[in-house]
């Protein structure tokens, strides 16, 4: 429900250290701001400018067996984890004051590698879960379940979030809507296409399996998997579809508590928010009324044991990763070779940091930002986006199809926009995280527990501006609607993003583009429908709109024509907000560059290319990739980001400063005619 706009290409929150520190920079092993090793020169730049720039990269660098896809991303990220393994392995071996952070990192870690103690305890370390569970005999003990599970982030049924209102974008809210699918999404239940028949048919059986491993006969077990299902099958069909969902006025839908518990009479919404913390509610928003409507009445058409099975369900597979052996290979049996191709399992000790990372994030990065981020990497960074701000600013002034008023407040909100850079000032307060040397999946149930309570403790309060929604060491960077902010980890302040001491180029083809990109966000398909303050609220003109309308829909056509796999094609209504953003980003970060002093001698070549191909060159690499074809049609029907492939071709073909660049020409794939370019931002 939280609307953020990540960078990645994934989609997904990832984690590294920042290693960019100035006795790195001068090691010879730093990897060249544009390394020829990464070209394919055999290929020709002006038919497939992906090929010509990262071809090498792709050939040298397979996909490892733990991994769905490899990219620039994941070779940052891996090199980065070897540093946070480091640390955090020297803090779990350390003696540390008791009580302490570091002593919380400690146990949790250890008790994650603790592999004797995990297979010893396996799945009876939740047996008073399912004892729980195994209790329930009415539909009051369902909802306390539902209480229960929610208390612990299993979002069982529906979810439940506080996040800030959209419309009043200073005050937290409650907010409530789709979730309680064991599958990524409704058209993985409802699609007639094979592929996802193939899967519903995996799931089936991976659901068997983990029932039998929790105690069930084989009998029980396709029993129980069957009920599951149905519930499930009947969730999806009420569920909203993914693009719908994209549009922020059909998922806010704001209710008093008297009239969201006439949606839903079967369930008592008083007790609900009275047990989770949250008595005096007087508003919620409901992002799906129509999945509300449906759940409601699947809780009295389907039986006690129907909910009991599909409560366990919910359980087993919130926990399998945090389990024995045997339950956590069957768990990525499905979920990692099955849905997204991966043939091995990542190293526990790889499972485990990234658990640790997640639960104790600003924690550890405190220790990474004092270890690893140099302060002149944040003065550059600053100069960078102050120099992009006026470029964008320019660009808006220049745009022909807008009308004066909706410039202004467009200026007025790019001025607006609040900017984040390495960490944050204020770090969060681990006081509370209760974390014990007993168990791994305990500690996962605690730390669960912290995070939610903490999110319930922000509800009908302000806004807490100061606080970032990435860890400083994630390699990504976002755009956050309702607080009009962009935000730059430290994480993705290096190589190949950004490079202390490289030319203006490469940074600002690399991470020139990323700060591009995310300003854009502000002005894309949705975070244009956002203010200055990051209030729902239209400040366009009727005409400028359809003017935008017009132009994107260029974008989703041409997105559109993309191949996937086979006869599936890339989704360019889904993915446009992205595809907006790299686009705009491009734009923006070129007329960035080319105030610079780089940019005014394109004679002086670096190793043969002149500055405008290297600005180019740098983008390119950012989104380098190997996918397996698995990975690619999860992604297609999942991830708002284009295929790696995608985003560079894609925007490319529409600028007539790649095509001078590369002398691309009429007839060349790369080369869009005018009359076909998009022209946006």
């Amino acid at each position: 429900m939280k609307k953020v706009f990540y960078f990645t290409v994934a989609g997904m929150m990832l984690f590294a250290a920042q290693s960019c520190t100035q006795q790195q920079t001068k090691n010879m092993n730093e990897p060249k701001p544009i390394d020829l090793a990464n070209l394919d020169t055999t290929a020709n730049p002006a038919e497939d400018f992906n090929q010509y720039a990262n071809g090498g990269w792709i050939k040298n660098h397979p996909i490892p067996e733990d991994k769905s896809s490899f990219g620039t991303f994941n070779e940052l990220i891996d090199k980065n984890e070897k540093q946070l393994k480091e640390v955090v392995t020297g803090i779990a071996k350390a003696n540390n004051p008791k009580g302490s952070v570091a002593e919380k990192i400690a146990m949790f870690y250890n008790s994650g590698m603790d592999t004797v103690t995990i297979e010893k305890n396996g799945t009876a370390i939740l047996k008073d879960e399912f004892d729980r569970i195994d209790k329930i005999s009415s539909l009051e003990d369902i909802e306390q379940q539902f209480i229960h599970f929610h208390k612990y982030f299993i979002s069982a049924g529906f979810g439940l979030y506080g996040g800030p209102d959209e419309k009043n974008s200073d005050m937290v809210i409650t907010q409530v809507g789709q979730s309680g699918l064991g599958l990524p999404d409704r058209d993985y239940y409802l699609s007639d296409a094979e592929r996802f028949a193939n899967i519903r048919d995996k799931y089936k059986e991976h659901m068997t399996k983990m029932f039998m491993l929790f105690g069930d006969d084989a009998k029980t077990a396709a029993a129980n998997t069957q009920e599951v299902y149905d519930i499930e099958y009947k969730l999806a069909e009420v569920s909203m579809d993914r693009i719908t969902q994209r549009n922020p006025h059909k998922t806010y839908n704001k209710k008093t508590v008297e009239e969201l518990q006439e949606l839903t009479p079967n369930f008592n919404w008083e007790i609900y928010l009275t047990e989770l913390g949250l008595p005096d509610v007087k508003e919620v928003i409901v992002g799906q009324p129509d999945f509300l409507k449906g759940f409601n009445d699947l809780l009295t058409s389907k039986s006690i044991d129907d909910w009991k099975a599909y409560l366990r369900w919910n359980l087993i597979n919130s926990s399998a990763s945090y389990l024995n052996d045997d339950v956590v290979k069957q768990n990525f049996d499905f979920y990692g070779k099955t849905l997204s191709g991966t043939p091995a399992m990542r190293p526990r000790w790889k499972r485990v940091l990234s658990a640790t990372n997640r639960t104790l994030s600003e924690a550890v990065g405190q220790i990474y930002v004092e270890k690893y981020f140099p302060p002149e990497a944040k003065e550059r960074m600053l100069k960078l986006v102050g120099n992009l701000k006026t470029a964008l600013g320019e660009r808006i002034q220049n745009l022909t199809w807008m009308s004066e008023s909706t410039k202004d407040s467009a200026i007025n909100k790019l001025t607006a926009i609040r900017v984040k850079i390495g960490y944050p000032d204020k770090w969060k307060d681990y006081s509370k995280l209760e974390v014990k040397d007993d168990a791994y999946a305990l500690n996962i149930m605690r730390a669960r527990e912290f995070a939610f309570n903490r999110m319930i403790n922000k509800i009908d309060k302000p806004v807490d501006k100061s606080e970032w929604h990435m860890s400083p060491q994630t390699v990504n960077a976002y755009y956050n609607p309702t607080a009009n902010e962009i935000v730059f980890p430290a994480g993705i302040l290096q190589p190949p993003f950004f490079f202390l001491n490289g030319d203006d180029a490469v940074n600002y083809g690399a991470i020139g583009v990323v700060i591009g990109h995310e300003m854009t966000h502000g002005f894309d398909d949705q975070g244009r429908l956002f203010d200055k303050k990051g209030n729902l609220n239209s400040w366009w003109t009727e005409e400028d709109s359809k003017q935008f309308k017009e132009r994107t829909d260029v974008l989703v056509r041409q997105f559109n024509e993309f191949v996937v796999l086979d006869s599936i094609h890339a989704n360019g209504e889904y993915t446009l907000g992205e595809n907006i953003a790299d686009f705009g980003g491009l734009n923006v970060s070129f007329t960035a560059f080319k105030k610079t002093e780089q940019w005014k001698h394109q004679d002086k070549k670096i190793d043969g290319f002149t500055p405008n191909q290297r600005f180019y060159l740098a983008y390119a690499h950012v989104w380098a990739q190997n996918i397996r074809d698995e990975e690619k049609l999860r992604r297609t029907q999942e991830d708002v980001h284009s295929l790696g492939k995608f985003r560079v071709n894609g925007p490319l073909r529409n600028l007539p400063e790649f095509h001078a660049a590369f002398n691309v020409k009429p007839g060349d794939y790369m080369y869009l005619p005018e009359n076909e370019r998009a022209i946006i931002w």
